[in-house]
């Protein structure tokens, strides 16, 4: 993970080990953006933990795991 005043990077994938695709959140608009452009499933699961992760903690979460 990587931040600034205005975005977050995050690392993510289907294995914790193999997280290797990264997002960028815009933490005004809390919207998310795939790095290589590729908006799908496992891209949409990530992003939407992330905010929810982040409306639970009232902080931006520095690691975390979701399971289907």
């Amino acid at each position: 993970m990587s931040e600034s005043v205005e975005t977050i990077e995050y690392l993510f994938g289907f294995d914790g080990d193999d997280a290797q695709r990264r997002l960028v959140l815009d933490t005004e608009s809390r919207r998310a953006r795939p790095v290589d452009g590729s908006i799908d499933y496992a891209f949409l699961k990530a992003s939407r933990r992330i905010n929810a992760m982040r409306h639970e903690m009232s902080a931006w979460p520095d690691t975390g795991k979701s399971a289907s």
